[in-house]
Formats: structure tokens, sequence, C-alpha cells
């Protein structure tokens, strides 16, 4: 393990965690890597209320840019407290800002309209923007359709005006994605993606999980559902929290890998599963990057899985080198926050080359349970009985293994735990739509290794 650090960025760690010993003839290596940041908090322009850091100069630029778009469709009349709760939860989000961050709030139906401060710009957040802001908030009402790229394809003019280093978004909807096809939504996945990074809600039952976690995943921010819309204010502010403290931007995962050496995947493993493999791009003879997206104080898990070529016992290769590294601003060369190593040793020792390393054995069983609860709710929404009953009782099983006890909970409300340590289950006759899809919305989440 390794660890660079300079006064403008936390300082970051990686760790490397894995059984380097291979039989003969073995090629496959595994390894979790543990990648921590550290000493934030300090960065950029402080919180006003942070007692670590001294309040905002008036006339500095701002750290980070926050665009903050909210369903106005329609449906968001049904029940009419569902635009007041959304109003108030926006409300809310503002007064979390911190002074000198830049916003703004967009309004989204079939169409995206800018509702504060409007003209192509964005607001520099202090006490008279936040009242602003929150004046215009209850001019918002609903009516019209939803076309969620036209959403983000604005923010992402907005975020782009602004020279910040973080820029985030935070989208709130309702409602299926009718507006629009699904090509256009993707094309303007594609279009801001590694622009700024987005979290994305869903409030009440009507909305399609897929298109907010899809939303999420390619934004590299997170999805969660809201099903009760009073709940959306503690939501709103816990995430603008999360935004405020977010203080490296663009942060990769940079994989350098030796001539022979094939990489079979990379992927995120917690605090969420999230594949990575296909958004590599290249960065030099041998290497390749797979975005993070921003960090604040926080750790993250990702596992790496590499082919090596067949070697003799005794015989022992760096099977891949794991940077992490950020953009230089000025647009010199990379900054190198830490890396760690990934080796190979080719032993006739049965008992080495045979053990599994638990953060390894842990984390593929975590990635399987987020794959079997979908396969499993999949299996049931098609009337596949047999299917899904198979599946979330292997979810059930997993989970009760691997100590993910909030898993554990939202499944129990889907099928009638028999017996949890051999997966059996019975498919509940009657599910909530809401439990139905907080289990899809919340699959990936993954639980640590226990120490």
């Amino acid at each position: 393990m390794a660890n660079f650090s300079k006064s403008n960025v936390p300082q970051f760690s990686v760790e490397v965690y894995q059984n380097e010993f291979l039989p003969e003839g073995g090629r496959e290596v595994n390894a979790i890597v543990t990648v921590a940041s550290t000493g934030g908090g300090t960065i950029g322009a402080p919180f006003t209320t942070a007692t670590t850091a001294p309040s905002y100069i008036p006339g500095q630029p701002p750290s980070a840019a926050v665009v903050i778009m909210v369903d106005c469709s329609g449906s968001m009349d049904y029940p009419p407290t569902k635009m007041r709760n959304a109003r108030d939860a926006t409300a809310a989000a503002i007064d979390t800002l911190r002074d000198g961050v830049a916003f703004a709030v967009v309004g989204g139906t079939h169409i995206a309209r800018e509702v504060y401060p409007g003209n192509g710009r964005l607001a520099t957040a202090d006490s008279q923007t936040r009242t602003q802001a929150k004046e215009a908030l209850r001019k918002l009402s609903a009516g019209g359709g939803t076309a969620i790229g036209t959403w983000l394809r604005l923010t992402d003019r907005l975020l782009g005006a602004a020279d910040v280093p973080i820029r985030h978004g935070i989208l709130l909807t309702d409602g299926r994605n009718e507006h629009e096809s699904p090509e256009d939504l993707r094309s303007a996945l594609t279009a801001c993606a590694g622009r700024f990074t987005c979290d994305a809600r869903g409030v009440g039952t009507d909305w399609e999980v897929k298109e907010v976690t899809s939303i999420a995943s390619a934004l590299l921010g997170t999805a969660d559902i809201v099903a009760d819309p009073a709940n959306l204010a503690a939501d709103f502010t816990q995430m603008m929290e999360n935004a405020m403290g977010k203080e490296v931007a663009d942060v990769a995962l940079r994989l350098w890998t030796p001539v022979g050496v094939e990489i079979k995947f990379v992927k995120q493993v917690a605090p969420t599963v999230e594949e990575l493999t296909d958004r590599r791009t290249e960065a030099g003879p041998r290497a390749g990057d797979y975005p993070t997206g921003s960090w604040g104080d926080e750790s993250r898990d990702y596992h790496v899985c590499v082919q090596v070529p067949e070697a003799g016992v005794g015989q022992e290769m760096l099977a891949a080198r794991v940077s992490l590294i950020v953009p230089d601003r000025e647009g010199g060369a990379p900054q190198v926050l830490s890396q760690g190593l990934v080796r190979a040793v080719w032993t006739d020792d049965m008992a080495a080359s045979t053990s599994i390393n638990p953060q390894v054995a842990h984390y593929t069983g975590q990635a399987e349970l987020a794959q079997v609860i979908q396969q499993g709710l999949d299996a049931r929404k098609s009337g596949d009985a047999d299917g899904a009953t198979a599946k979330l009782g292997r979810a059930v099983q997993l989970a009760a293994a691997s100590g993910n006890a909030d898993t554990a909970k939202l499944l129990a409300k889907v099928v009638d735990v028999v017996d949890e340590a051999t997966g059996t289950v019975r498919l509940k006759a009657k599910v909530a739509e809401a439990d139905e899809m907080t289990l899809e919305t919340r699959s990936t989440k993954t639980v640590r290794v226990k120490k």
C-alpha cells in the first residue's frame, strides 16, 4: 500500500486483499481493492457551519455546483400533497447548500425549464439567493409529461458553464419516462456521463425502477425509493449533505497490466455493486482508467479479476498495478493519489493455492446476491413462480450468510422464509408494490466484510 497526499486533496489509501497463490497451471487472479479517502472537510469553499474550516469569503470562486431537477409532470398532483412535499424537500436541500456553492433549480415535464435563477445561469448560495430560490419554488405547479433526458441535458448545460471541480445533480421523479424514447434517455445519459454525478430518487410507486437506477448508475450517483412523499425532505437534506461533502472530482481507478495479462472484470462491490468493466478509457500502453466519480470522506471496495499467462511452480509475477489518479486541472500529467499491487505466485502447496481470500469470497457472494434478487423479481413479474422461488431463496441464503440484515428484511416482505440456511422460501401471495420496488432499488447495496 502507498499513500500520496498534497495539501489540496484529502489523503487517499489503497489496500489490496487477495490470495496470490495459484496452483500449477492456475491463471485466474482475484483481488479486492479497498480505497479510502480521509482528512476531508477542509477543502474548497468550506461549510459555513463546520468547525474544521473558516467560513466562505465572498468573491471567492465556487468549489462546487449543484442543480436540483424537480418532476413537475401532471402526476405530481395525485395526490396534491406530492407536489407540496417535493417543493418542501427542494427547499430543505437549498437550505443545506453551503455558502458559495453555485446552484440552480430545474422544473421537469416533457420539457425542462429553469425555475431559478434563470437565463442559463447559476446562483451563488447565500442567505439572499436561498430565500429567492424558495420563493421561486412556491410557484411550481404540476402539469405536462415526463422527458427526463431533457432535464439532464439542461442540467449539463447549466453545470458546464461553471468553472468548478465538483458538479452534481439531484433528480426527483414520480413517473415513467413516457414522453421521449428510451434511446433519447440513453443518448442524454451518454452525453452527460463523466460531466457530472447525479443522485436519482423515485417518489411513490408509479415510476420504473430500472429507469431510475440506470440514471444513477450512468452518472455514478445513488438511487433510492421514497415511497412516502412525506419523507422527501429528510432524504433530500441527507443527499445534499453528502453532495456538500464531496471534495475531489473525476477520480479514476487506473489498472496497468503486464504483457499477456487479460482483464476479466473490474467492478465496485461496496457500498453498492456497480459494473465498471465496459467504462474503461485507454490511458497509455497496457493501462486503462475506470471512473469512480467524486469523493469525500469515505471508503469503497472494488473487485479486480485478471487472467495471467501459465507459469511453473516457484515463479511469481506482478499481475496488475492499481493506481488512484485525478486529472490535473491545468492540463498536466494526472496526479497519482495512491497505488497497490496485485500479485501471482505459483505453488505446489495445495492448502495455500486453494484457500479463498475472505474479502474475495464475501464480495463474490454480495455480487451474486444483487444478481439473484433482480432475476427473482423479473421471474416473479413474468409469472415464473418456480424460477422466482429458486432465485429469491438463494438471495435469502446469501443475505443470511453474509450478514446483510437490511436486504434480508426487504426479502422477508416478498417471500415467507422457511429456512434461511438452505434458502427454502415461499412466495407471498400478496406483496405491497412499495416493498417490491424497495427490494429492487436497493438490491445492489452491500455490506462490508465482518472484521
